[in-house]
């Protein structure tokens, strides 16, 4: 301040401030140049296809070649050994007029109601009663899972024996009751009853497991609330629970539909010998066993094609209304 009051005495210019110092500038690292830049570049991209490759790869090769070879198929006559000739949808409308195909269709649809409603309800009831604190919790999940690992021959085998028209043990104890034998083989209702019981008993721990891990998920303030309000375990199991859970619930629904429309092994094995033609009557035949009888018995690929693809379109609807009943349900939420 001296020297610049001084200055301007003295009638010359201040001197001028000092230059500030250079900013240093960080020289950006060399480019990639040549084949090193090129193997990064494809190594960038390239990887993430890789590690996924294996994955299409094996569907393309045992899901979506089959599908499409099928799907062409069903438009042929095929015979076992023999060459395609073309048909167009004539295996489509043979199906529509044949009695054996509609038959199988109420087949796979009652069974799938018998065994799918009460299998849901069970799993549901057990779900709710391994969520509360009991002794030998860990023991009874594993328990309700056993059946689950059990093969479907072993099961249905034992199943078999317990349901025999001579000298099963179900017969034997409606007999102490007073009951009179039932043909579980030979009648429609019986037979689809005792098979709908196989399932049933198959599936419903691993359902129950599935209801479990969803209830454990449900934040335990909505229970104190409800239980605050007086509301008792049964009305916090219907307002609470069943509501916050619905997405798994659907979730069954639609896996244990399609299992149904795909039942094989029950079935066959239940009826023994006439296990492929469901029964003396096809009182209990299914869509897959008609598929498999007219596939390998009687050697028409290409009806047997045709209910496979039919098969496949009734999958599609039932995944199309699960998605439609989920929209519904998320705008209600919404709203």
């Amino acid at each position: 301040m001296a020297t610049s009051v001084r200055a301007a005495a003295d009638g010359t210019p201040p001197p001028a401030p000092p230059p500030p110092p250079a900013s240093r500038k960080t020289t950006p690292p060399p480019a990639r140049t040549g084949w090193r830049s090129k193997l990064y570049r494809w190594d960038l991209k390239a990887t993430p296809y890789v590690f996924v490759a294996p994955f299409f790869l094996c569907f393309a090769a045992f899901g979506l070649f089959p599908l499409i070879y099928t799907g062409w198929l069903s438009l042929h006559r095929v015979e076992l050994g023999g060459e395609p000739e073309w048909r167009g949808f004539d295996n489509y409308t043979a199906l529509w007029d044949s009695d054996f195909f509609w038959n199988a269709l109420a087949n796979t649809f009652t069974i799938g109601v018998i065994s799918t409603v009460p299998q849901l309800l069970m799993a549901l009831g057990l779900a709710h009663l391994l969520n509360y604190k009991l002794r030998g919790r860990g023991f009874l999940r594993v328990a309700v899972l056993a059946p689950y690992a059990t093969s479907i021959a072993a099961a249905t085998l034992v199943f078999a024996q317990l349901f025999n028209s001579d000298y099963g043990l179900i017969n034997t104890v409606l007999g102490w009751v007073g009951f009179e034998p039932v043909s579980w083989e030979s009648s429609k209702w019986p037979a689809q009853i005792a098979i709908s019981v196989i399932v049933t008993w198959r599936w419903t721990g691993y359902n129950a497991l599935i209801y479990l891990a969803a209830m454990q998920a449900v934040p335990q303030d909505l229970y104190e609330a409800a239980s605050l309000d007086g509301a008792s375990r049964w009305r916090q199991f219907v307002s609470v629970t069943i509501p916050s859970i619905r997405p798994t619930i659907l979730f069954t629904i639609v896996v244990s539909t399609i299992g149904a429309t795909q039942l094989f092994g029950e079935p066959m094995l239940f009826g023994g010998s006439l296990g492929v033609s469901g029964g003396s009557g096809n009182q209990f035949q299914t869509l897959s066993l008609l598929m498999y009888e007219k596939g390998w018995v009687t050697g028409a690929l290409g009806q047997a094609s045709a209910i496979a693809w039919v098969m496949l379109l009734l999958l599609l609807l039932i995944g199309g209304l699960r998605l439609l009943v989920a929209r519904v349900n998320r705008r209600k939420l919404g709203a």
